[in-house]
């Protein structure tokens, strides 16, 4: 597990910067090419943007009960994350000098959703409406086709809800690349998030710089510190409940001082394994990057949790509170029995697009900060630059940057 970011090969590499390229030089035409290609679908460049004419059918097709789902769960999204927002702030740094900074918004951003094993309608929202309570003014969308050459219903019903103004239905490393310089049908944005195959994460990586970037994720990942007082049930549902994705390289670890719930959670999961629509998927995956680790104690267990940082953690022990903050590197943790990891990624209103393969070390989820900038704010008075020239001379100067220093000295006729 601590090993999955390692998959980039140099032959990957070669692959997506031929892509990215190709899209640079020829722009619509080697989208187009590409969409052929890898999504087996064959779109005119004037097809690439879907319409709102389709957006309303879409919204129309959608099951009622899934809309009012849907809204809820964006209004909990909206909740939850407007607390974040940036401030700009000034202080009166005395001698009439003001000091401050700006918060603004990015300027036009783009959200990547995937769909080539589910419909991801859930990361539509929790992609776009961190941006809208930022005030982002442009978001786009960007989603593979379908073989029919449409989007699926929920997706773009999703967008609608999120706020989202463009969806075009082109995906995978072309697509970042189409977002990152622009194409005759697709303005360049600023910045670009959200999830992807490893063809996309690094398409990301390799146009970080021109563009910004949330983060690379990886394939989704749990583990769950459990003890004796676990239900087995409880601990092996939402095992599976990451290794469904069907990329063969999620990792789901149960880590527990109780051999006797070891054991219980492994019939549990080869039980309730074989009455899913995705059983081959999971078990794919739990070959892979399944495990079931037993350790001391729960101290131990939580230094292994910290080890690898991952990207959700429940902890279904007697007294989660009480060894929450001893979770040093986690991307979202689940406290108790009722906190299943599927209510953070569909409802609870936190956000499901969170740092993986180890990067909760040092990143967090995608959230109203991801969308905003800010600006320094410099403003001095003669009175305090005489005050405090010969410091900041002698600084330039001991650095031997001299025309820094007479940049200073100049105000004083120097």
């Amino acid at each position: 597990m601590l090993s999955r970011g390692n998959d980039l090969t140099p032959e990957i590499e070669a692959i997506v910067r031929e892509i990215v390229a190709a899209v640079r030089e020829r722009g619509d035409e080697a989208l187009a090419e590409f969409t052929r290609r890898f999504d087996r679908v064959d779109l005119r460049p004037d097809a690439f943007r879907v319409t709102e004419a389709e957006i309303d059918a879409a919204c129309r097709a959608v099951d009622p009960d899934l809309l009012d789902a849907l809204r809820a769960a964006a209004d909990n999204i909206r909740r939850f994350h407007e607390p974040q927002r940036l401030h700009s702030y000034f202080i009166n740094d005395g001698d009439g000098v003001i000091l401050g900074k700006r918060a603004l918004p990015i300027g036009r951003v783009a959200i990547l959703i995937p769909g080539a094993s589910a419909p991801l309608f859930s990361t539509v929202l929790m992609a776009a409406i961190p941006a809208q309570v930022a005030g982002v003014p442009q978001v786009c969308m960007a989603t593979p086709p379908q073989p029919d050459g449409r989007v699926h219903p929920a997706v773009l019903a999703a967008s609608r809800i999120a706020g989202v103004q463009e969806v075009y239905k082109v995906f995978g490393a072309q697509a970042v690349a189409a977002l990152a310089y622009g194409t005759e049908t697709i303005p360049k944005v600023d910045k670009i998030v959200g999830p992807g195959n490893l063809y996309v994460q690094t398409a990301k990586k390799q146009v970080f710089g021109d563009v910004g970037i949330d983060t690379l994720a990886g394939p989704s990942e749990i583990v769950v510190l459990a003890d004796e007082t676990a239900d087995p049930r409880h601990v092996a549902a939402d095992l599976l409940s990451q290794a469904e994705h069907g990329t063969g390289f999620e990792a789901s670890v149960c880590i527990t001082p109780s051999q006797a719930l070891a054991r219980k959670v492994r019939d549990e999961v080869i039980r309730q394994t074989e009455r899913l629509p995705r059983a081959g998927a999971i078990k794919k995956a739990l070959d892979n990057f399944g495990a079931i680790l037993v350790v001391p104690d729960l101290s131990a267990g939580v230094d292994l949790v910290n080890r690898i940082a991952p990207e959700h953690v429940e902890l279904l022990v007697a007294r989660p509170w009480e060894w929450l903050d001893r979770i040093q590197n986690a991307g979202a943790v689940f406290l108790g029995p009722a906190s299943s990891e599927p209510v953070g990624d569909y409802f609870a209103g936190t956000n499901h697009i969170l740092p993986t393969n180890g990067a909760a070390r040092f990143a967090s989820s995608l959230g109203v900060g991801d969308f905003l900038k800010t600006i320094s704010v410099v403003a001095y008075t003669q009175g305090r630059l005489a005050k405090t020239a010969d410091r900041i001379v002698k600084l330039a100067e001991a650095e031997g940057l001299e025309a820094h220093a007479a940049a200073i000295k100049a105000r004083f006729g120097e």
